[in-house]
């Protein structure tokens, strides 16, 4: 794939220089970068050559003097312009493997690249890893990563994973930890697979990589009514099990879904560190209730406002709680309506597999001024819901207006809605 711009950035370089929507950036200093780390590097420099394609074919050849940190402000579709190294494993907790069809072409691209891990955050499993790629993450110490290890044993991994390359994960850890290149790393934990024993065996062979391992997320697997390899959810005892499991091991994190699965309390902030796994649902519920907590709201409004938090199951203790302090705002009426997953199944329980259809089933009859749905709903920089269809959609079948949080939940943006009705 080409390194397609998507957009600029208002008063940029890329700006002025009429760079748009739609063209394709060929080469900088006549170097075809093939992703974002070439493209961090080539453009560093007071005096470049960047080479445009323009939408319609046109070739310019732009001569850019600046400050030599200075960017462009570019853009990109993708942080990988060449081609996406595809996951060669078939792991049997797949979310990808399990869609049914007609969702978003995206949404059945399964990545293991480890640019992205890097640039993005996204996690990869090393089944993939070569020789060059590892010269390559050495000769420019890149870092950290993101790696999905779910059990250390070999064996079990590649039962897991069915790759036999799965096998050779602590191989791969210590490979980083030999080049000083520190990870987060990931279990996605499925009862009778990888917890218990196993769970203890992983996190013990992890502790010996020392401070390599910045991080360790626990979640548990995501099982819809489209899985058909009968795998187990996660249940109330799995779930205190594992709580307990991690509780032994510094900088081990459970998932927000295990503490309402075990009934218990969302931990305080002391439990998250430094929330490096908020991406993995690990302290998200914590981190919206202590930013609320941060906000100072008026004791009135000048006129009645009513707003509606259409949120994801998991999420609902969060916004109960946000929810009842801000129904003590005088002439402020806050509701709370979690979006229950019919097309996935009440197993799953997340705002980012929310459906179009789904969120119309569970607000259509809500009377507020304002339906409060994350960004995480929508694929990034569109409005499309992971269904394919639009906000527009939505707010046709259901008559509503909606207010889309920037940063997810971002309690901030709705405390600066309900100030702006004073």
């Amino acid at each position: 794939m080409p390194a397609v711009i998507s957009g600029v950035v208002e008063g940029s370089a890329a700006e002025e220089l009429e760079i748009a929507e739609g063209d394709i950036l060929l080469s900088i200093d006549d170097v075809t970068p093939k992703d974002m780390i070439d493209y961090n590097f080539l453009i560093k420099g007071e005096n470049i050559t960047v080479q445009i394609q323009k939408k319609n074919g046109e070739i310019e050849e732009i001569e850019w003097e600046k400050e030599y940190d200075e960017d462009l402000g570019i853009i990109f579709e993708c942080a990988v312009f060449d081609r996406v190294k595809p996951c060669l494993n078939k792991c049997i907790f797949c979310f990808v493997d399990q869609q049914p069809k007609g969702l978003r072409d995206t949404l059945y691209v399964k990545d293991d690249d480890y640019r992205l891990s890097y640039l993005q955050g996204t996690y990869i499993t090393t089944t993939n890893l070569t020789e060059e790629d590892k010269e390559r993450i050495s000769k420019l110490h890149l870092g950290p990563f993101y790696i999905s290890v779910h059990t250390t044993n070999p064996e079990l991994r590649v039962k897991m994973l069915k790759n036999p390359n799965a096998a050779k994960i602590m191989d791969n850890l210590k490979w980083f930890k030999k080049q000083q290149i520190p990870f987060h790393a990931q279990i996605v934990l499925c009862p009778d697979y990888n917890d218990g024993e196993e769970l203890e065996r992983t996190l013990r062979d992890l502790k010996s990589l020392g401070k390599a391992v910045l991080s360790v997320a626990i979640v548990p697997v995501g099982v819809t009514q489209f899985r058909k390899n009968g795998l187990k959810t996660v249940t109330k005892e799995v779930a205190k099990e594992t709580i307990e499991i991690a509780s032994k091991y510094k900088n081990v994190y459970c998932s927000d879904e295990f503490f309402l699965k075990a009934g218990m309390n969302i931990p305080a902030s002391e439990y998250y560190g430094n929330f490096s796994q908020l991406d993995d649902g690990v302290g998200s519920l914590r981190s919206i209730m202590d930013d609320f907590d941060t906000m100072k709201l008026p004791k009135k409004l000048s006129k009645p406002l009513n707003l509606t938090f259409a949120c994801s199951v998991a999420a609902k203790s969060a916004f109960e709680y946000i929810s009842e302090r801000m129904n003590k705002v005088e002439n402020l009426k806050v509701t709370v309506k979690p979006v229950i997953s019919t097309y996935w199944g009440e197993g799953i329980t997340v705002a980012g597999l929310i459906t179009s259809e789904d969120l119309i089933n569970s607000v259509k009859n809500v009377d507020a001024d304002y339906i409060i749905i994350p960004s995480i709903m929508l694929k990034p920089y569109t409005d499309l819901f992971l269904d394919g269809n639009s906000l527009d959609y939505v707010k046709k079948k259901t008559g509503k207006n909606f207010f889309v949080t920037k940063n997810n939940y971002s309690v901030c943006e709705v405390v600066d809605l309900i100030k702006g009705n004073r």
